[in-house]
Order: C-alpha cells, then structure tokens, then sequence
C-alpha cells in the first residue's frame, strides 16, 4: 500500500515536472510549479518526512510561485512603460 501511494506521488512529480519545463508562458510555468511543489509535499508526506513536507508545501508551492508571478508582472508592467516613454519622445 505505502510503495503504491509513492509510485503515484512520483508519478504526479515527474508529469508536474516535465509539464513545468515544456511551458512557456512564466505565468502558466508559476502556476505549474505551484502544482509540482504541491506533489513534492505530498511525495515527502508519502516518505514519512512531514517537517520537509511543510516546508516544501510553505516554499515550493506558495512562495516561489507568488515571487516568479510578482517579477513576471513587474517586467510587463516596466516593458510598457518604456514602450510608452519611447513613443512620446521626439
């Protein structure tokens, strides 16, 4: 019962994980890598390291995430205010 749940845990990791790589879009990779974090806790839960877990779970699958999505719309958000200045200049 214990090899199956950790079969399945490293199933989830590895297709959160080559889902992860193949997206391009950073906002829809920060989303994946919420989802990869989130069976990583849940593969450490399954190899009975539960203080890994809640690390894993507090970091890999809100932190990280919330960081890359913040820089993400910070660039966008700094790209189109030099596009914009660059119009407006002579």
């Amino acid at each position: 019962m214990v090899s199956t749940v950790i079969v399945i845990a490293l199933v989830l990791v590895g297709g959160a994980a080559t889902a992860a790589v193949f997206n391009r879009d950073p906002t829809r990779q920060a989303l994946v890598l919420s989802f990869l974090g989130l069976s990583l806790a849940l593969l450490f839960m399954a190899v009975q390291a539960p203080d890994v877990a809640l690390s894993q779970l507090a970091v890999g699958s809100a932190v990280t995430p919330l960081m890359i999505l913040l820089a993400v719309r910070k660039v966008k958000r700094e790209s189109t205010d030099q596009d914009g200045d660059e119009s407006e200049s002579p």
